[in-house]
């Protein structure tokens, strides 16, 4: 070679640029970000200068934890037997309820209006008692996942057993997440439900909506790209499959123009449906009991108990020999 990188990192040649040249423009952009997220019209860092924000990390450790006390053995350590559970099951919970008490603490102050310490005390009694009462439902929601790891384990034939459902399937995975987020959403905790559900999302692709009311033995078959609303209602043994949505048919708007929030918006699901891959679902419509809702069906009326619905035949056309696939 004819000369040497001076740009190269070490072992390629002698670099030109140092850290105090990189650092002469850092205190400007510091600066800048700074400034932005001072600013009064910033929406980003609304909790800034008033208390801690909730962490994501620490949650979804948090959830972790509870999923291995939910199913012992089957996530956390695997060296639990009848002998050791309780022992693993108490400690478990008892280191984290310190965690769990702070997060619900800063998901509280995260919408706090108070100005001084001693008026935060009110969240600072509320989050105790909200980690106390949410800690007493954990039996209600183990129960209710025993009985959607039923519901997958019967209803589909590629799974050789329950077990095999909890640790493999996305919809149980899915489905345990929200059932914690929903409890913390029903004892009015903020943006923490948020932070758990959508992080089942982001590895199972399904999202379900921790203020969505979904009742025992849920069954979501492959569930890539399922959407369950905010307001929708699930009845007992519902089958769904993937690329399903529960949405809002539309929103309607307040006198400036934005979305009218904390109202009912999305379907009702009623017991032992079937609902296929693919189909929309909007609006505040309901679905009759045991109805079998077709693959990428779209509809946005009411349908009565027993309905067969299913995609028009838009064209009949005969082939010969192949001829025109």
């Amino acid at each position: 070679m004819s000369g040497t990188c001076k740009s190269a990192g070490p072992g390629f040649g002698r670099s030109s640029v140092t850290p105090a040249s990189l650092n002469g423009g850092l205190a400007q952009v510091v600066g800048e970000l700074c400034k932005t997220c001072r600013s009064q019209d910033s929406p980003v860092l609304r909790g800034t200068g008033h208390a801690a924000l909730p962490s994501r990390r620490i949650i979804i450790h948090l959830v972790e934890d509870l999923r291995s006390v939910l199913f012992p053995g089957y996530f956390g350590t695997s060296e639990i037997n009848l002998e050791n559970m309780e022992f693993h099951v108490g400690a478990t919970l008892d280191n984290l309820l310190r965690d769990l008490r702070d997060q619900v603490l800063r998901g509280l102050c995260f919408v706090c209006t108070a100005t001084t310490s001693d008026l935060c005390s009110d969240c600072e009694n509320r989050s105790s008692e909200v980690t106390r009462s949410f800690l007493r439902r954990l039996p209600e929601i183990q129960r209710l996942l025993s009985t959607d790891v039923s519901a997958a384990y019967e209803g589909d034939p590629a799974a050789s057993s329950p077990d095999e459902t909890v640790l493999c399937y996305p919809g149980i995975l899915a489905l345990t997440n929200y059932r914690l987020a929903h409890e913390l959403y029903k004892l009015e905790v903020p943006v923490i439900p948020r932070i758990i559900t959508e992080h089942a999302h982001s590895i199972t692709g399904i999202d379900i909506h921790p203020g969505a009311t979904i009742d025992e033995s849920m069954f979501i078959d492959h569930g890539t790209g399922v959407v369950i609303g905010e307001t929708s209602v699930i009845g007992k043994r519902v089958r769904i499959y993937q690329g399903v949505t529960l949405g809002a048919k539309s929103f309607p708007l307040d006198e400036n123009g934005n979305p009218v929030k904390g109202i009912r918006r999305h379907p009702t699901v009623e017991d032992d449906v079937i609902i296929y891959s693919g189909a929309t679902i909007l609006g505040t419509v309901s679905i009759g009991k045991g109805s079998v809702i077709g693959g990428n069906v779209w509809l946005t009326r009411s349908v009565p108990p027993g309905s067969r619905i299913h995609q028009a035949t838009v064209r009949n056309d005969r082939f010969q020999s192949g001829a025109g696939i």
